[in-house]
Parts: C-alpha cells; structure tokens; sequence
C-alpha cells in the first residue's frame, strides 16, 4: 500500500521508540521519511528505511531553519511533521527542581511550538500539509507523579488548537495524539521506580500499547483519508480516560 505516496515526511526523536516506529510506516507507506534526534542513533533507522538522517536539537530555532531548509532543498517540500521528540520524567510539585521543569518544558513545548513555526511557510506556500504533534493522556486528564511532562502536554493541546484555527484557511492541517502507557523505553522510569506493574493494571484493555499502535494512528492523521481532520485530539490509550 502506498497511503503516503509522494510526501515527504519529517519526525522528531526519530532514533528509537513512536519516532522510529512512524518513520518505519511511512516509508512502508510510500512517504519520503528524514529523521531527526539528539541521538546519532537515529542514522542506523534512517539507514534501514532508505531515509534521511539529521543531528537535531528541537530547543534550538537555528537547527530548525537549518533542517528544514536542506529538506526543501532536496525534496521541494514538507507534507507532514511528526512533532515526536520528548521526554519524561517524575516528578510531583514540591520535588520538581528548577532545572527539570526548564528542561521539560524547552523539549517538550518549547520544541514543538519552534517546529510547527519552521515548517509552517513551506505547507502554506503548498496549501496542504498535516502538522501531527505528539502529546499525552496526561495532557487530557493530568499527572500528579509528573507535573512538568503533564504541563507541556496540555501546552502542546493548546498549541495545537490554535495552530490548527490559524492555519485551516491556507489548507494546513494540525492534530494532536495523546498516547496512554507506550512500551517504549521512556516508560524504564516506571520500572525505577517500581510503578510498572501499578500503571499496567490501571488500563482497562488490560496491557500496554506498541509504538506501532501509536505509528498506525500518525498514518491516518499524516494521509489524505483525515483530509478533514483538524484540530482534534486523537486517544490511543486503551481506555485509559475513559
């Protein structure tokens, strides 16, 4: 199947976990796939998929300009931004310091508002693209083990509305997907902390998602079948904000 067909697809934190597992599905799907992540690892997977890799820190608006331009440079165009880098980590009100709520928040809100802001010129000169931003169930319902992750998250909800109204009349599409408990390893914090098994038997389907659950959503979003999809916020967390 071919659903991506002729776009060109760009996905943050794209060396491991939901970002790997995107880039694995577009390029299955027929979509030019770059990569991007902190981590050089990102080079292995993009090398797998026949993709683009790039060194890429989304705190910092110069490496967006810069990747953003090669990629219109050697493809013509940006069709789809997954907004995927992120990180997570516990922390409640009185024992989150200083240092990890900035940190947070510059990867987590701060990084998603630079990228919509850098892809947004291509899209609208082309009228057509689909902004994807990856957010939380604890941007639906809070986290009270995770204060700073949960406040980026309802960041990135809003963010997303707004973009979403700002950018529909010049045929831009922006959507949020708020995952529940991934198996990826950013959840090897739970296991720290001895909390695994607790947030496990919360889910009501009984077990946690794939990256690849979270991936087949971010494929309906990044193709034309959502062509009326936008601002919506999209729930892959078996039942758990029910």
């Amino acid at each position: 199947m071919t659903r991506l067909a002729g776009k060109v697809a760009l996905i943050t934190g794209g060396a491991g976990g939901q970002g790997a597992a995107e880039g694995r599905l577009f390029a299955q799907q027929g979509a030019t796939v770059c990569l991007s992540d902190v981590l050089a690892e990102g080079q292995a997977v993009a090398d797998e998929i026949g993709g683009s890799f790039f060194e890429h820190d989304v705190t910092d608006a110069g490496a967006w300009e810069a990747v953003t331009t090669r990629i219109v440079a050697e493809h013509g165009r940006i069709d789809i931004l997954v907004n995927n880098a992120g990180i997570f980590r516990l922390g409640g009100l009185t024992d989150t310091e200083r240092e990890l709520w900035d940190t947070t928040v510059a990867i987590n809100q701060t990084g998603v508002f630079l990228g919509m802001q850098a892809v947004a010129p291509t899209m609208v000169d082309n009228s057509s693209g689909s902004i994807i931003n990856i957010s939380s169930v604890a941007g639906i319902r809070g986290a009270s083990v995770a204060l700073a992750y949960a406040a980026t998250k309802w960041a990135v909800r809003g963010m997303t509305r707004s973009v979403a109204r700002e950018l529909a009349p010049m045929g831009v599409r922006v959507n949020s997907i708020h995952p529940g408990i991934i198996d990826t390893p950013m959840l090897d914090v739970f296991d720290t902390a001895g909390l695994r098994e607790q947030v496990r038997q919360s889910i009501p389907l009984g077990h946690e998602a794939s990256a690849d659950d979270v991936a087949n959503l971010a494929l309906f979003l990044a193709s034309d079948e959502s062509s009326y999809c936008t601002g919506s916020e999209f729930i892959v967390d078996g039942g758990l904000t029910c």
